[in-house]
């Protein structure tokens, strides 16, 4: 019988609530789901979010009876915050977060390197936001509590799955015994232990670094903006690298390398963890300053992702699937990319709007970005924790370099995560104009955002606008969307395929159009790379992107017609 804790964690700054178990008992006899998700962290949050959106119902399975502890991920990109603001809680964490775009490392007291990530007047949000993963997960999980296509479950554990032609099913183990629940899919985000993974005998592909990381939560008040700071071979931990990091509610974060042989157990007394923290703080100039403990955890450094994420009739996703190193802000991050891919492919799947090669595609393509990830974070790994002698005589060598030498310095560049390009997806459109473009998201790219207006709030932005489905942008200045396109379009629509036009360009509203986004200064125009009239003629007619309902660019065109539409849809929605 399940058991998990009824005691409420400890927290100096977090009240966590404890949730009553949900009983099979207390509800009727369970009919086959169409999609059960085991884990309830941020990767099955957003999964569960993101299927909803498209209309797909499904359970979430909760092991334990609250929030995870402490706060493990806090930094989340720019293209996370326009994940979550599809899924609708953003400006929950915008209200809390602390914006940043500067990173600094030191050496010997020396900053030798100041990153800067690029931010502009088009960009909505900023390059990273710190926010504690506590107040992530509550968000998300008060918009699936919200969402009346989601069964949200505390305390049941999945102790095993047995798959059977065409569906699975699952042994759940609850405070009051177990009982099965079938499924036709199962979403296998059961964290970096996937109990789910190792019951099947699934082998992850890449590497395990040596040494372990401390992480440690205090509460301190010290005079430092909101910036990543990097220090380099201290003398209190010579060698190692140690981090700090900014987060709401007054507290600070302490990355630090452990040296070789100590032990987890050891580095997490008491003791240790106050001499530690003590010689970082007197390194920086604030020795005697009081602080509190709130958590602290130690983790190692992993590269690695399994070869393929669909196996059957269960997806895994996020760290059941991958293995990521925090440095670079990987894991949540990764984490909400792999949701936003897997919502829409599997919500089609279940919908009967493509066949299985569109889970095969998801499954491509993001494994392909959790290589692409581990080729960049192991770059970044063996900078922060040199694996062998070697690369260490490498750092050591930039190291001293750097005091005197600028052009060694941006090799301190820790390659913070980006969204990945799917450029050689299935999905892309075959006979279309991306080739001809000279700017703009290319085909497997995220869509640029771009500043519309003032608008209500910080403003009104184009990915406001988008998703829910495919989205058409259509630049014209003519009062109509051709007839031929609507013919396609409404055919489509038919078919059950969501598909939204925008039509860019236009003071008028267009006819044909869902919605029409003018563009008097041609800005909008200008950042897609679409071509600009000389005057005489206005501006260039009928061209046009096609994005996927995770907004990636998968056809584009100079000028549209029906025939190249149909034909970019039908390669989008393989059978």
């Amino acid at each position: 019988m399940h058991t998990p804790s009824t005691e409420a964690r400890p927290s100096i700054y977090y009240h966590y609530q404890v949730f009553k178990p949900w009983l099979a008992s207390a509800h009727p006899e369970q009919d086959r789901k169409k999609v059960v998700i085991v884990g309830a962290g941020p990767a099955g949050m957003v999964t569960a979010l993101e299927l909803a959106r498209h209309g797909v119902p499904s359970v979430v399975l909760a092991a334990e009876l609250q929030l995870s502890q402490g706060s493990r991920a806090i930094c989340f990109t720019r293209r996370s915050m326009e994940i979550l603001q599809q899924v609708g809680v953003a400006d929950r964490m915008s209200a809390v977060g602390l914006p940043w775009r500067f990173g600094n490392s030191f050496y010997r007291g020396q900053r030798v390197f100041r990153m800067e990530a690029p931010h502009d007047a088009d960009d909505r949000f900023f390059p990273i936001i710190n926010v504690q993963q506590q107040f992530m997960e509550e968000y998300l999980h008060d918009a699936c509590q919200a969402n009346p296509l989601i069964d949200f479950r505390w305390g049941n554990k999945v102790t095993q799955v047995e798959q059977k032609a065409g569906h699975a099913v699952l042994e759940v183990d609850t405070p009051e015994g177990p009982y099965n629940l079938e499924s036709d899919w199962v979403v296998a985000a059961d964290g970096g232990r996937s109990g789910i993974r190792s019951a099947m005998n699934l082998q992850m592909e890449g590497a395990s670094y040596e040494g372990f990381f401390v992480i440690a939560d205090i509460r301190i008040d010290l005079p430092y903006p909101t910036e990543r700071l990097a220090f380099f071979d201290p003398e209190w931990n010579p060698g190692n690298t140690i981090l700090m990091h900014r987060e709401p509610h007054g507290i600070w974060r302490v990355d630090y390398q452990l040296p070789p042989g100590e032990t987890p157990e050891e580095a997490l007394r008491p003791e240790s963890l106050k001499t530690r923290i003590d010689a970082q703080l007197a390194m920086i100039g604030h020795a005697g300053v009081p602080w509190e403990m709130d958590w602290s955890s130690v983790y190692s450094a992993r590269t690695l992702t399994l070869p393929e994420f669909v196996h059957g009739s269960v997806i895994f996703t996020g760290d059941a699937a991958h293995l990521l190193p925090i440095f670079g802000v990987r894991g949540a991050n990764t984490a909400f990319q792999d949701a936003q891919s897997l919502g829409w492919h599997l919500a089609f799947v279940v919908k009967g709007l493509a066949g299985q090669k569109l889970l095969a595609n998801h499954s491509a393509e993001r494994v392909g970005a959790a290589r692409e990830i581990i080729a960049e974070s192991g770059k970044s790994t063996r900078f922060m924790a040199p694996p062998s002698r070697g690369f260490r005589l490498l750092r050591d060598a930039v190291l001293s370099l750097s005091l005197t030498q600028a052009f060694v310095r941006p090799l301190y560049h820790w390659r913070t995560s980006r969204p990945h390009e799917y450029s050689h997806s299935m999905l892309n459109s075959t006979h279309d104009d991306n080739g001809l473009f000279k700017a703009g998201p290319a085909h497997g790219a995220p869509p640029q955002n771009v500043r519309l207006g003032p608008g209500a709030g910080d403003g009104d932005y184009l990915l406001d606008h988008l998703g829910g489905g495919f989205d058409l942008l259509y630049f014209t200045d003519a009062p109509a969307v051709p007839e031929s396109l609507q013919a396609v379009i409404r055919g489509v629509r038919a078919q059950g395929v969501p598909l939204k036009v925008i039509a860019v360009g236009a003071a008028q509203p267009v006819a044909g159009a869902d919605q029409t986004l003018p563009d008097a200064d041609g800005h909008l125009r200008e950042r897609y790379g679409v071509p600009v009239g000389d005057g005489s003629n206005g501006h260039a007619q009928g061209a046009a992107y096609l994005l996927r309902p995770d907004q990636h660019i998968c056809a584009r065109w100079l000028t549209l017609d029906a025939t190249r539409l149909q034909a970019a849809l039908a390669q989008a929605l393989p059978q």
